[in-house]
């Protein structure tokens, strides 16, 4: 139906190309905005004054030689009058080519029909734009939650209330720069492309820069360690409103890309900051709302009443009895299960405090500002003079959640360098939201920073001022694709979903005992099984069978081991005698490309991610188990990510280790950092079974 509809429209199209009529003019003769004739109607009806409109057709009806159109602009609508005697006959008759949807201008003067309506009645018109698809009806419009966001621009246009909210955002924004500005804050512009991410504990993008061909980081601060450096420079007030990102969770108050203001005020405290935010919180609220009364979610906030201080310590000792100063891991693992909280299987202690208070805060109404924070999880916060153990921090809480995050900025730099070296710990622990070692940072405090307070603060605040998801509250928030497209240009065919490949992994442990018998081969089989699972679950693919591609990519190892030109010639008649199809003989046989001195694989080339994937993993397997070696006591465990990094760059060390080969795990959208920590961790894992 959908279809036959746009067939009409697009026959209509060639009838108005055929009367030599420009469907798609770049210009248009509007004199006044809707809103400005309606304001000034009387004047303009009693003078007789041409004016020239311009909108979207909303509705046409025809009445014998008498047709109404209703026309929107951006700011109102009002009917326009076409009469054939007005037009004559051949202007009249082209409007049949005119549809719901389609942009035109009239010219005419303003009359009251004797229905009491105000309207144009028209001298002329003219196309501006034809629409080709029909607009969905008005009275249901988009009612699927999926299909609305996608189509965000029809959403818009049959929702007024939508596009109020972002009217409002707007002036939100505006209303918080006029209040920096006001205060005698500089704004400021820092870099996103980032060599190290930092202001946040935060899980980054990660992108490759051509031109200097490093890989380098989308900013998870609105340039915090940046901003800290113009304090070192000399400036003493800072801002900077500005888009983050953050590769993590989508809910309700998060999103991965979003705007943050982010203040630096020299020769301040974070008291003297609560104080400053609350005052922008009202008159950013005041300013785009015209009340500092709200209704969020259960809860009735009043932003103008008096701001309470909760206690981090005692307002989680309130609601779960645990003292988090005086506590360890295995309390806190059996409160959160107690709890039923969820948390990730390598959890640290600051994590672990970081859940409870997660918990906590849902209890708690506001406004008020949350402080006596633990420094194990304020990195980047001095200490409280009187409490080594609590930073100098703040976070605004409104309606059950933190509303931003401030404190006295540390200016020590050894402290500042013990605290990252804590924090690089954390990562190399699994933690992927902790911070990383800024060097260049930690020179610039070197040369002396000020005592300086900073904040920063999301637009969670405006889309819990709206009461809304804070998706709700963006205009185009990203969506996943109808279509996705297979990176490395793998059809859809080739993916490895859309087959059994032949055999199961049970079927596959048997066909590696069969024909590999060397514990050496073996190991070295389940190893490269054990990095493709970790890899295709870092890309959402099928685990189990990534898996029995890794565990077979060597079956005929211990046939050819003496005649490498036969390395993957081979397997291709073992793996088909054993039930094996076309495309998991062609996956396990593409990481010889390359490597075999064989006519059959001259000119081949791995093109799909598992082909890529297989070639890296079974590599980084040698390049690990070396690593581990050398270490004093030979054990994986005892091997960090920063241990195997080095080792990686060192190329005379496992020289055999193609590095080249390793670092195609990029060709399928994995950093080099991130494919060498997947490695590492998915070999730890069985360390007891590698006897390492």
């Amino acid at each position: 139906m959908i279809n036959e509809l746009k067939q009409a429209r697009l026959d209509k199209l060639n009838k108005i190309r055929e009367a030599s009529v420009d469907p798609y003019p770049a210009k248009c003769g509007k004199t006044h905005a809707i809103k400005q004739a309606l304001d000034n109607f009387d004047n303009f009806s009693k003078s007789e004054k041409e004016i020239v409109l311009a909108g979207r057709i909303m509705a046409i009806r025809g009445h014998g030689g008498s047709t109404f159109i209703n026309i929107e602009d951006g700011s109102g609508k009002i009917q326009v009058y076409l009469k054939k005697d007005e037009l004559g006959e051949k202007k009249y008759q082209f409007l049949e080519n005119f549809d719901l949807g389609d942009f035109i201008q009239a010219k005419g003067s303003l009359f009251i029909t004797k229905k009491g309506e105000k309207t144009l009645l028209v001298q002329n018109y003219k196309i501006l734009t034809k629409s080709l698809s029909p607009l969905p009806e008005k009275r249901h419009g988009l009612k699927d939650e999926e299909e609305r966001l996608r189509k965000r621009y029809l959403d818009i246009l049959f929702d007024s209330e939508l596009k109020k909210v972002f009217i409002k955002k707007s002036i939100f924004w505006n209303s918080v720069r006029e209040f920096m500005v006001a205060k005698g804050f500089l704004e400021v512009e820092t870099p996103v492309l980032e060599n190290t991410p930092g202001g946040a504990d935060a899980k980054p993008f990660i992108t490759h820069h051509n031109a200097l061909d490093i890989d380098v980081y989308l900013r998870i601060s609105a340039g915090e360690l940046w901003q800290k450096r113009l304090m070192v420079a000399g400036f003493e007030k800072t801002f900077e409103i500005g888009r983050i990102f953050r590769n993590e969770g989508m809910d309700a108050e998060h999103l991965q890309d979003y705007t943050q203001i982010e203040f630096y005020w020299a020769y301040a405290d974070y008291k003297m900051a609560m104080e400053l935010v609350k005052e922008m919180y009202c008159y950013a609220a005041e300013k785009t709302f015209g009340t500092l009364e709200f209704q969020i979610k259960d809860f009735k906030i009043n932003l103008g009443k008096e701001w309470k201080r909760y206690d981090y310590r005692e307002e989680i000792k309130k609601f779960t009895e645990v003292d988090i100063l005086k506590t360890d891991l295995d309390e806190i693992r059996k409160k959160l299960s107690e709890l039923k909280i969820k948390y990730e299987k390598n959890l640290n202690l600051a994590r672990g405090i970081d859940n409870l208070w997660k918990y906590c805060r849902r209890k708690i109404a506001g406004p008020g500002f949350l402080v006596n924070i633990p420094v194990i999880v304020s990195p980047l916060a001095k200490k409280l003079e009187d409490n080594p153990e609590l930073a100098q921090r703040f976070q605004p809480i409104i309606a059950g959640s933190e509303m931003g995050n401030g404190y006295s900025e540390l200016n020590d730099p050894i402290d500042q360098t013990e605290r990252f070296k804590e924090q690089m710990k954390l990562r190399e622990a699994g933690d992927e939201e902790a911070q990383m070692m800024d060097k260049d940072f930690i020179e610039a405090l070197e040369f002396g920073m000020p005592p300086t307070t900073g904040f920063g603060v999301s637009e969670r605040l405006f889309s819990f001022l709206m009461n809304r998801p804070i998706r709700e509250c963006q205009t185009f928030p990203l969506m996943r694709p109808k279509e996705l497209k297979v990176k490395n240009h793998e059809s859809e065919k080739n993916k490895v979903e859309n087959y059994n490949l032949g055999i199961n992994s049970k079927q596959a442990e048997k066909i590696l005992d069969k024909y590999i018998k060397d514990p050496i081969t073996k190991l070295h089989c389940i190893e490269s099984k054990a990095i493709m699972k970790k890899t295709a679950k870092q890309l959402g693919e099928n685990e189990e069978k990534w898996g029995i591609v890794g565990l077979l990519h060597d079956i005929d190892w211990e046939l050819t081991k003496n005649n490498p030109g036969e390395h993957c010639v081979k397997a291709i008649k073992i793996l088909k005698n054993e039930g094996a199809n076309d495309f998991l003989i062609e996956t396990i046989v593409s990481h010889g490309y390359g490597c075999v001195d064989n006519k059959k694989f001259e000119g081949k080339k791995r093109t799909t991610k598992i082909q890529y994937a297989l070639a890296a993993s079974e590599t980084l397997t040698g390049l690990i188990i070396a690593s581990a070696l050398i270490q004093p006591d030979k054990k994986l465990d005892s091997l960090s990510l920063k241990s195997l990094k080095k080792k990686f760059k060192s190329k005379g060390f496992a020289a055999n280790c193609d590095r080249e080969i390793i670092k195609e795990c990029e060709k399928i959208g994995i950093s080099l950092d991130k494919f060498l920590e997947i490695g590492l961790k998915a070999l730890q894992e069985m360390s007891e079974e590698i006897g390492l």
